[in-house]
């Protein structure tokens, strides 16, 4: 796989909405939808709040063969840095792990790390940084990926 890199957008609890729009404007099908409810409990954190649960943690709509439009509501701590016009990240899936640490290294450089590059309940390889510019990134190795 080679490096692909795409819009992830973040929504304030609309994110199933705004899909349903954009999949009325491109066309297609969502490959995958995902809950905060299917989130399995993580260490060191609260649990997902009833009025959370039905949130989007993870939708996708592919618009070509190599774009996909990516997206989720905001959630728990995460919500209070949600600004209407900062609610995008530029998403980087590579086909190597350590093309994704080096990427992960190189542009976080000066910025702040949210999230470093580890394994995840998903089974992505996967971190999240501001760049020293205040844009937003995601970075991503799937050793198998999926739709």
């Amino acid at each position: 796989m080679k490096t692909t890199v795409n819009i992830y957008l973040t929504f304030n609890g609309n994110c199933r909405e705004a899909f349903e729009f954009y999949r009325s404007v491109f066309g297609g099908t969502f490959p995958h939808v995902s809950t905060f409810e299917e989130m399995p409990p993580q260490e060191g954190m609260p649990p997902i709040k009833e009025e959370e649960k039905d949130k989007i943690m993870h939708m996708s709509l592919p618009i070509s063969k190599e774009t996909v439009l990516m997206g989720s509501d905001t959630s728990g701590e995460w919500a209070k840095g949600f600004k209407q016009g900062n609610n995008f990240s530029i998403s980087v899936n590579t086909g190597d792990k350590d093309e994704a640490n080096r990427i992960f290294k190189e542009l976080s450089k000066g910025g702040e790390i949210m999230m470093p590059m580890s394994k995840t309940f998903w089974g992505s390889y996967f971190g999240m940084f501001t760049d020293k510019f205040r844009i937003n990134w995601m970075v991503s190795f799937d050793e198998n990926p999926h739709n």
